[in-house]
């Protein structure tokens, strides 16, 4: 790994130029169709997608594809909490948040988790630009088949989630986050007080 074993509702619109690729826009309408084809849907009731790991249950471990780093297992990140961020190059508030989750990486007194990021774009050289751009030191690996982004439940742009050591999903976050500010946390405290922080790697 590149850095220490110590190592965010917000649309997923892309910023004014960009839009993404005709696969995203065809897998958007698709879930469009099926709102329109299921009566719970249409009446606010939201359908989990096949394959979506809700809060309480346990990831599926999978091969992660490095962007800046060699490749890995969802696996290798265990024995520790863990702090999953799906980003986007495209996305705005994605990229707005990407610093304050490298100062948490380096912070010496914050509770002892993982973090890793895993991009969704379709273009690997784009996702490639912006750590090279911004001197990305966490762990980053691409999405290139939709596994992560369906597992995680990426709907919307960005997403944080909470892993507790064993590898059960214990909150998800959408939108950008001030991952070192007060809030923040907090928030982390709370999720990974009773769910083994102080688990040895």
């Amino acid at each position: 790994m590149s850095t220490p074993t110590t190592s965010n509702k917000v649309s997923r619109d892309a910023p004014r130029g960009a839009q993404p690729t005709v696969s995203r826009r065809r897998m958007m309408a698709l879930l469009g169709a099926s709102v329109m084809a299921n009566p719970a849907a249409a009446a606010g009731v939201t359908a989990r997608p096949a394959g979506t790991v809700a809060v309480g249950e346990p990831l599926r471990d999978g091969p992660l594809r490095g962007l800046n780093g060699p490749p890995h297992r969802l696996g290798d990140f265990l024995g520790k909490p863990l702090l999953i961020n799906v980003w986007a190059s495209w996305c705005g508030p994605c990229r707005l948040e990407m610093a304050s989750l490298e100062r948490l990486a380096w912070h010496s007194d914050r509770p002892p988790f993982n973090i890793i990021g895993i991009s969704t774009d379709d273009d690997e050289s784009a996702a490639r630009r912006l750590l090279e751009s911004t001197n990305a030191t966490i762990d980053h690996f691409i999405d290139s088949h939709l596994q992560w982004e369906t597992m995680l439940g990426a709907s919307r742009l960005p997403l944080t989630v909470l892993v507790d050591a064993h590898g059960r999903v214990v909150e998800k976050v959408y939108g950008a986050r001030e991952w070192d500010g007060p809030d923040a946390a907090k928030l982390l405290a709370k999720a990974f007080a009773s769910h083994g922080a102080t688990a040895s790697r």
